[in-house]
Parts: structure tokens; sequence; C-alpha cells
């Protein structure tokens, strides 16, 4: 052999490693690509849940809210006087 004449150089110019490896960084660069989008996807997803969970327990505190005032003005309209609720049925 002579020391003149590369050992791992193809007719392309480009050895067997060199591209393996260049074929590799291309996979795993698109790999991270497709996650980067992914979760950018997924943040998007949970801050806007998390927008409406915040809006759902808003309307939650004004529904109780209103259901404590409807019963204590029910309580001060009725006082004693026993409701269809407190009743027995007939068969009893």
């Amino acid at each position: 052999m002579n020391s003149d004449t590369p050992q791992h150089e193809s007719i392309t110019g480009i050895d067997k490693p060199s591209a393996d490896l260049a074929k590799r960084v291309e996979d795993l660069e698109s790999r991270l690509a497709y996650q980067e989008h992914w979760l950018d996807s997924l943040d998007a997803t949970i801050a806007s849940q998390e927008r409406r969970m915040m809006e759902l327990e808003r309307i939650n505190r004004l529904m109780q809210q209103r259901l404590r005032e409807l019963s204590a003005d029910n309580e001060r309209d009725l006082g004693d006087t026993p409701g269809p609720e407190d009743e027995l049925p007939p068969h009893y």
C-alpha cells in the first residue's frame, strides 16, 4: 500500500463512519424538533386548562355563596314552619 493514498476515503469523498454519524445527528435533530413542537403544544393546552379551571372555581364560589344566601333567606322566611322535605310520606 502506498502511504500517499488515504485509507478511508470513498469515491464520494465522505467516509462511511462520517456519513453514518451525519445521518444519526440529522435523525436526532429531527426528533428533538418534533419533541419541542409537542412540548409547546402541551404547554399551551395546560395553560388553557388552567385558565378554564380558574374560571370554574370562580363560578363554583359564586354558586356556593348564592346557595348560602338562598338558604339563609329561606330559613328567615319559613322560621320553624315545616317544609315539604320535613313531611313524612303517607305510607308511614
